[in-house]
């Protein structure tokens, strides 16, 4: 199974930490991964994305046209990047920020307040975080205690005072993207 996931949105919301992160807990699960950045000259403010792969065979590109899933946090993101998920396909749209709705048929779109659940924990800063999480409770890319055990693996020592936060976050983005159905399970 190969499995590509685009992050989208500002610099400064945590866009290639996310996809790092995703790569980090691929790579630590034994799995094939690529992680590519790419953001604008301004960085913080101007417009940020990566794309992540994730694989049990060996990656024969790392370019992506059309995503598996998107991770879309701010409108420009959902504009773009709507229109290049695969039909069958995953948009995580961060409903903090965004207020479009996705007019496709073809594709699960899940809407979740990242920016709300992050700053329930204490900043708005762990955003990502939340969003990944959506993520992972509606694919089968990685299991979130993957994702958690990378965040403790793989912050930065001078990061390791957040990590209980953003365990909270992650879970309160898994959760908040529960399919209905699996809820009480």
């Amino acid at each position: 199974m190969e499995t590509s996931i685009i992050i989208a949105g500002f610099g400064g919301q945590g866009v290639l930490f996310g996809g790092q992160l995703l790569a980090y807990a691929g790579m630590d699960q034994g799995r094939h991964v690529t992680w590519i950045p790419s953001y604008g000259p301004e960085m913080r403010g101007g417009t940020a994305h990566c794309t992540v792969i994730i694989a049990d065979t060996p990656i024969g590109a790392p370019i992506v046209a059309q995503s598996d899933a998107a991770i879309v946090l701010n409108h420009p993101s959902f504009e773009k990047y709507e229109s290049l998920v695969k039909p069958g396909g995953l948009l995580v749209v961060n409903s903090s920020i965004v207020t479009a709705v996705s007019a496709r048929t073809d594709i699960e779109t899940v809407y979740v307040p990242a920016n709300a659940l992050a700053e329930a924990v204490g900043t708005s800063k762990m955003l990502n975080v939340a969003a990944v999480g959506a993520l992972l409770a509606r694919s089968n890319v990685l299991p979130v205690t993957a994702v958690a055990q990378a965040l403790r693996d793989h912050l930065p020592a001078d990061k390791h005072h957040l990590i209980e936060a953003n365990l909270q976050v992650l879970q309160a983005g898994f959760r908040a993207a529960m399919p209905a159905s699996m809820e009480n399970t």
